[in-house]
């Protein structure tokens, strides 16, 4: 006699109640949860009324890859962009090591005191060979997490060009719509990154060690060029003497560079992220530049150009994923790809052939 084959405890699951015990209102409530948790209407009305977590469920459809949220993105950032240009928007970068968490932890907490609230997009480099990311910018900021005005969003860099999420333009416009004044954006800082930072900020902040011998790296690859602010970080203990000199240092090599279109002229400060000092003076320093660029004209003038930076960049990117999506361009590129790996034609040669076939 055979006997009657068992299912699995995941087979007989299949999305029913597990009890027959369960609250009716409670199963009610659970499945409308999941049906509106990416409702964007919902999120949006929650989004606009400060909701922490509609923003970051906003985020999540605006860095999904999925087409189905696609549209749902583009609505809630079309809905956001009415409330949104509210804020002073600071890139802040430097090397790996070089204590941007910890600053930015304690710069946060220094403007919600100060009445700011204050939204974090912090870019963490993803793995070349497992494309993952650790995240662990929550972490680091444990202080800052936990404040009520605060909003805290690692995002993996993925493939975009030096650590700057492919999104992160679109979340800035999100994190003004819910009422945060200051968005700070950290940047992994691997030395690629600077120029898109720069076009999505209003103040660039460069965080430099002292003694750490990259000082004249930080000017061979004109990053002071665009640092509006230099902020040598851990001037703390031992290592006070050495920032003292560094700072004399950077202000020799901003005399070098001709005057900003801003009409602002950068200022190198000392500060540690660890003990907050030097804190009040950063803040200071950012809130002169803003007014200066205000009363100038300088501050709209710089918007309405990265609008039209961004543009370009939108029409690029889609573009391009609307030329590899096309079946015909799959087929052809295929078949080049092997071409080339046969030394039977050049990559200029396919490449030229692939852009002519629409």
């Amino acid at each position: 006699m055979s006997e009657k084959p068992t299912k699995s405890a995941l087979s007989e699951s299949e999305s029913k109640p597990g009890s027959a015990s369960v609250n009716p209102e409670s199963g009610k409530r659970i499945r409308n949860f999941r049906k509106n948790r990416f409702n964007e209407k919902a999120i949006l009305d929650r989004l606009l009324k400060g909701n922490k977590t509609a923003l970051g469920q906003a985020i999540t459809l605006i860095e999904s890859n999925q087409q189905a949220h696609q549209s749902k993105a583009e609505f809630l950032v079309e809905g956001a962009l009415h409330y949104a240009q509210k804020s002073v928007r600071i890139g802040i970068t430097g090397v790996p090591g070089v204590g941007k968490s910890t600053f930015i932890e304690s710069f946060g907490n220094h403007l919600i005191e100060k009445g700011h609230k204050v939204a974090v997009l912090a870019v963490d480099p993803s793995s070349s060979v497992s494309h993952g990311s650790i995240l662990g910018d929550k972490t680091r900021m444990e202080k800052l997490v936990t404040r009520e005005h605060a909003f805290i969003r690692p995002s993996p860099s993925g493939d975009s060009l030096g650590g700057v999420a492919r999104k992160t333009r679109e979340s800035i416009l999100l994190c003004e719509a819910a009422g945060f004044d200051v968005i700070l954006i950290e940047t992994v800082g691997v030395g690629q990154s600077e120029t898109t930072v720069h076009s999505m900020t209003d103040f660039f902040l460069l965080l430099k060690l002292a003694g750490a011998g990259d000082e004249l790296q930080g000017i061979k690859r004109g990053i002071i060029e665009m640092a509006d602010g230099i902020v040598i970080n851990k001037a703390d203990g031992d290592n006070i003497k050495r920032a003292r000199d560094a700072k004399l240092e950077f202000n020799r090599a901003l005399h070098l560079y001709p005057e900003k279109e801003s009409q602002w002229k950068p200022k190198v400060q000392l500060c540690s992220g660890l003990h907050g000092e030097g804190i009040s003076e950063v803040w200071e320093m950012i809130s002169e530049y803003h007014k200066k660029v205000q009363e100038n004209g300088f501050f709209e003038k710089n918007r309405h150009e990265q609008n039209k930076f961004w543009l370009f960049q939108t029409i690029n990117e889609y573009l391009k994923n609307r030329f590899y999506q096309d079946e015909q361009v799959k087929i052809a590129l295929k078949e080049q790809l092997e071409l080339i790996e046969q030394h039977k034609t050049t990559a200029f040669t396919a490449a030229k052939l692939l852009l002519n076939i629409r």
